[in-house]
């Protein structure tokens, strides 16, 4: 039996998904699936791309068209964070955390916190069923908030 997270599962998952909706199946998809698998952390469609050029002549508009398409299969998750260029994640392989960003710099760090993850899981709400959540929160990081402090 495969591992659920295993290459080989996530794989799967994605040509089924491109076979369902008639999507062609490309070495360079698979490329760039294979390498936001190697990736750790987050990422964005330029980080992407200059990764790629070292062994696939694929375009922007393919990496950006393929992100589309693993984030339509739950593959990855598209985060737009302080108001910088939209960056991704894993989705598969990836435990439930938090992000601080940094709204001086851009930073993002994660975090995770069991107590508030089982507060937020375990919570009900009237007529609505949670499926996932994220959480987000703004502030300036270390360095950040000691050059402020300098400044004044």
């Amino acid at each position: 039996m495969k591992e659920e997270n295993s290459y080989e599962a996530i794989k799967e998952v994605f040509t089924d998904y491109l076979k369902k909706h008639h999507h062609r199946k490309t070495p360079e998809r698979y490329a760039l699936l294979e390498h936001i698998n190697s990736y750790e952390g987050h990422f964005n469609a330029e980080i992407l791309y200059n990764i790629m050029q070292k062994d696939y002549r694929v375009s922007l508009a393919t990496v950006y068209n393929t992100l589309e398409l693993l984030q339509e299969c739950k593959l990855i998750i598209k985060h737009q964070l302080g108001g910088q260029f939209a960056q991704y994640e894993k989705a598969f392989g990836n435990n439930t955390h938090h992000h601080l960003i940094c709204t001086n710099c851009g930073k993002v760090k994660e975090f995770s916190d069991k107590q508030l993850r089982i507060s937020i899981q375990s919570r009900k709400f009237a007529h609505f069923y949670t499926s996932h959540y994220s959480l987000y929160l703004y502030g300036y990081c270390s360095k950040c908030k000691e050059l402020l402090k300098n400044s004044i």
